[in-house]
């Protein structure tokens, strides 16, 4: 388990953001985004930013930035509620695979099955973290072609029918007029990029 030195009066000091970011950078130091040398903290720095324009309140940016902190980096929830509070805690264990020991379509089948009913903060958390996956996977194959599918055990048709999925689940229950425009970027990304 990653263990960070407790900041002591710092957390209330700083804005409640930036010290988020400055956890999140620090968990996940040295990690590199799937097959790429960019740094892991862009994406969770990015996803921050998707939720800061589409005026989601600091608790939802604040679990952007740290929405793969327990899967990735060993951050406990524990660590976060002590730090963020409970709501931030509560984002980051929904946008959380469970149980890392389950096969990768239990895992991504779990994930589309909980957004159907999730509450909306956790889907929108995640769905800023599933469109700046598409939109870094789309931008990857205009560079590699189809040799980006090499990066993903599951290959195209795995992708495929994962953010299909995902996009089909975050919309359940909501009209077409009620959507966050989150959702509907991630469904037009997701059209244009596999067809």
């Amino acid at each position: 388990m990653l263990l960070l030195t407790h900041l002591g009066n710092r957390e209330h000091q700083k804005e409640m953001v930036d010290f988020a970011l400055e956890v999140a950078a620090k968990a996940h130091q040295g990690q590199l985004r799937k097959g790429t040398d960019i740094p892991y903290i862009t994406h969770p720095v990015a996803v921050a930013m998707i939720l800061l324009r589409t005026g989601c309140p600091d608790e939802m940016v604040v679990a952007g930035l740290l929405h793969d902190t327990t899967e990735d980096a060993h951050i406990s929830l524990d660590y976060i509620r002590d730090h963020f509070g409970e709501r931030v805690a509560f984002i980051v264990e929904g946008c959380s695979e469970p149980d890392k020991s389950l096969s990768w379509e239990e895992r991504k089948q779990h994930t589309i099955e909980y957004l159907r009913t999730a509450p909306k903060e956790v889907r929108l958390v995640a769905c800023a973290d599933k469109l700046h996956n598409i939109r870094a996977i789309a931008s990857d194959y205009e560079r590699l072609g189809d040799e980006l599918w090499m990066r993903f055990k599951r290959g195209r048709e795995g992708q495929e029918w994962y953010y299909r999925g995902v996009v089909e689940s975050l919309s359940s229950g909501i009209g077409p007029e009620e959507q966050p425009v989150i959702f509907k970027e991630l469904q037009e990304e997701v059209k244009r990029f596999f067809g």
